[in-house]
């Protein structure tokens, strides 16, 4: 049974806690971090489909910029530790970075796994303790944060940092035991939601139809329902599933939708962004003519992916039996539209074990921005997705993880 005493104690071994037990291992403190999973960095080695986008290679304006709630609580940790001073952390350790689009920063080697190992390797290196155990409670007296419990014993310090993630990807061990933990200490948890997730239409059948369906050069268009004004468009690569659609566009734009509740959103698929509709008719037209006789369903295998045949037609009105000679310039005008904007309802986000990003979180106005230190609590700390703030794709989830952890680590210096 343990029974130790720490200069810190942090609670999970992801991204954000890793971290900071490096930036106080060099301060010269002693930090202990308890992971209750067989496995540290577990979530960080899946990151970027396992290539990991560390962060982005942008200035601190520019990363709240892209967290769409509660920016400004980030404007103290970002200022002291930027997207710079991250890719200059992991280049120290020896992880060789590149920019690629959309100013991504992945590790040269396209391995997660080298920068799970690099940041815990400088813990253990550096004078960290890691240990796997279950936290089961904090130890509080007179309003001051003093140890946690576990099963394998009790661990004391000067600072009980809470960086437990969020509720996303639970076989990586997030499983909100640090909303849990919060909440035992007085503080409000704010509805736990997916972000950064696959999204459900209500045109299900029809993805399903297309199940499996990887579009490479698409254009995706969120907007409210009704409004002209899009609340994402972004030109790149989405899937489709049994449910409805997921792939890199669609978890960007899910980021986007807010009161699903009280709002309703669609989704427009440019299939041939390159093309306008005038281009696109020449295009259809230099098609259907060099085989006027074959049936309409027989004659888009050239311009459409075989499994959105089914689905052009059946949104075009045009019978799929007439002969391409027949069809009129109306029903190519309307073949043309369907492909310019292919149109889907969104009808919900599948559950939140599913996202990358868990939306909600530890109310951030009981929690001072500048060192992470809880407002209800003396020595207790929250750091990384715990807390009620996510960003969107491109390595600023991360980079807020490590901003924030930088922030404890350098404010609790006494």
């Amino acid at each position: 049974m343990s029974d130790k005493k720490y200069d810190a104690v942090i609670i999970g071994g992801g991204a954000s806690g890793l971290f900071c037990a490096a930036q106080l291992c060099m301060q010269g403190r002693q930090p202990v971090v308890i992971e209750h999973s067989d496995k540290f960095a577990r979530k960080l080695r899946i990151t970027g489909k396992g290539r990991c986008n560390v962060t982005n290679n942008c200035d601190a304006e520019t990363v709240m910029k892209n967290i769409p709630r509660n920016s400004r609580f980030m404007y103290s940790a970002l200022s002291r530790f930027a997207p710079e001073d991250t890719m200059a952390f992991f280049e120290m350790l020896g992880v060789p970075l590149k920019t690629e689009r959309g100013n991504r920063v992945f590790p040269v080697s396209d391995n997660a796994n080298d920068i799970a190992e690099a940041l815990i390797k400088a813990c253990t290196d550096w004078g960290a303790e890691l240990v796997t155990d279950n936290v089961r409670s904090l130890m509080i007296e007179n309003g001051e944060a003093k140890g946690v419990k576990c099963d394998g014993g009790e661990y004391y310090g000067e600072m009980i940092i809470v960086a437990a993630g969020g509720r996303s990807y639970p076989k990586t061990g997030s499983t909100g035991d640090g909303y849990r933990l919060a909440r035992s200490a007085g503080h409000r948890v704010t509805d736990i939601k997916p972000s950064l997730c696959p999204i459900v239409t209500a045109e299900r059948e029809e993805c399903a139809a297309a199940m499996g369906l990887s579009l490479k050069n698409c254009t995706l268009t969120l907007r409210e329902t009704g409004a002209k004004k899009a609340v994402y468009h972004e030109l790149g690569e989405l899937l489709f599933t049994h449910f409805g659609l997921s792939g890199p566009l669609v978890l960007s734009a899910s980021a986007h939708l807010f009161e699903l509740d009280k709002k309703k959103y669609q989704i427009d698929i440019d299939l041939k962004p390159a093309l306008d509709e005038e281009q696109l008719d020449r295009r259809i037209q230099r098609d259907l003519g060099e085989f006027p006789n074959r049936v309409f369903s027989n004659s888009l295998g050239r311009l459409l992916p075989a499994k959105l045949i089914p689905v052009i037609i059946g949104r075009s009105g045009i019978e799929p039996d007439k002969r391409v000679n027949q069809i009129t310039k109306e029903e190519r005008r309307r073949l043309c539209q369907v492909i310019k904007k292919l149109t889907y309802t969104v009808k919900g986000m599948r559950p939140v074990e599913e996202a990358i990003i868990t939306r909600g979180g530890v109310e951030l106005s009981e929690i001072d921005p500048k060192t992470m230190e809880s407002k209800l609590c003396k020595k207790l700390y929250f750091i990384g997705e715990v807390l009620d703030i996510d960003a969107y794709t491109g390595g600023f989830n991360l980079q807020i993880a490590f901003s924030t952890a930088y922030a404890c680590a350098a404010g609790s210096q006494r």
